[in-house]
């Protein structure tokens, strides 16, 4: 059966569309619905390439693996893209591997249009993840405080 004309897709797409992406709506759904590329986030900045090789190889032959990192300190930020030799690989991760645990933390994947060169790089403007710099709670695993708590907490004086 060619499947390439196959419309029955057996792992359906979430409603997150990245914002950024450039062209159009219906260009990115054909991309995503094509695509061997995983977004996977909620990640460590702890968590090294080898232990995501590991993991994600479990569903398939990866044909590379993408930290993402920040984009002033070049460390990682929490997030990977994991792209797949093959489509049917890519869907036995959103199967399998999709929300499991990986050093202490439940990992999301999503699909992913295809890795830009740039994309790597956290968003934020401090050089993170948008989300790192707004959270509030306490999380070793990504850094600690989000990084407006921790420049609040910088900028407080002690009596």
């Amino acid at each position: 059966m060619n499947t390439s004309l196959n419309l029955n897709y057996s792992v359906e797409l979430s409603s997150y569309r990245d914002q950024h992406y450039k062209g159009s709506r219906v260009e990115q759904e054909r991309c995503l619905r094509y695509s061997c590329t995983m977004y996977v986030g909620n990640l460590s900045f702890f968590t090294t390439e080898e232990q995501l090789y590991e993991l994600f190889g479990r569903a398939g032959d990866i044909k590379r693996i993408v930290m993402g990192l920040d984009k002033f300190k070049k460390t990682p930020c929490g997030f990977c893209f994991v792209e797949y030799y093959t489509r049917e690989d890519a869907e036995m991760c959103m199967r399998y591997i999709n929300g499991t645990r990986l050093d202490d933390r439940i990992i999301r994947s999503d699909w992913d249009t295809g890795f830009v060169e740039g994309r790597q790089y956290g968003r934020g403007k401090t050089g993170g993840q948008v989300r790192d710099e707004y959270r509030t709670d306490y999380d070793s695993g990504r850094g600690g405080y989000g990084k407006i708590v921790q420049q609040k907490l910088i900028h407080t004086p002690t009596n």
